[in-house]
């Protein structure tokens, strides 16, 4: 049974997934995916100097995410949901109110939502895979909060739009820097 080491973005953890050889999966919840890189680099050089081999390491993201026919369907569709969630989170944590700015930001490219349809999570993917290596990528679809109509389409779009589309993707880039 694999076991992963999930975290926030702590340092500490970075270094004992890597110390210990174990796959990471970071959770990215807001701000840009791209800020996980330094944390990637401890685990890979924890890693290595603990003796595991680097080509081995696993690396995932976890992120909330809605993919619909449309962009902006899906845009529209996910706000009230994240709005709830950030807003009820943010007040435990003290953080600011979510707005829909914060939200328009978060679903930008270098964002930490992967909401649209399914080109654009396509290239957010892939986006996210070029900066951090990633392994893996699992995207979190608030199952109490959508109806389950719009689940079931995330999860086939999801299935037999993105994830070919970033398998492809990633198969170009590869025989591209092996030319």
């Amino acid at each position: 049974m694999p076991i992963w080491i999930g975290t926030g973005g702590s340092p500490e953890s970075a270094v004992r997934a890597g110390l210990l050889g174990l796959p990471i999966a970071f959770s990215i919840l807001g701000g840009e995916p791209q800020r996980f890189a330094p944390l990637v680099e401890l685990y890979k050089t924890a890693a290595v100097k603990a003796g595991h081999d680097p080509n081995k390491l696993q690396i995932a993201t976890h992120s909330h995410g809605f993919i619909s026919d449309t962009t902006q369907e899906a845009a529209e569709r996910y706000y009230p949901v994240m709005a709830d969630k950030m807003n009820r989170i943010g007040r435990e944590r003290g953080w600011p109110r979510y707005t829909r700015d914060s939200y328009d930001s978060a679903r930008s490219l270098r964002g930490a939502l992967y909401v649209g349809d399914p080109e654009y999570v396509a290239e957010k993917i892939v986006l996210l895979h070029k900066n951090l290596g990633l392994t893996r990528f699992m995207m979190y679809n608030d199952f109490s909060s959508l109806p389950h109509r719009d689940l079931l389409r995330t999860i086939e779009l999801l299935g037999t739009k993105v994830a070919p589309m970033v398998r492809k993707e990633l198969a170009r880039q590869t025989s591209d820097h092996n030319v």
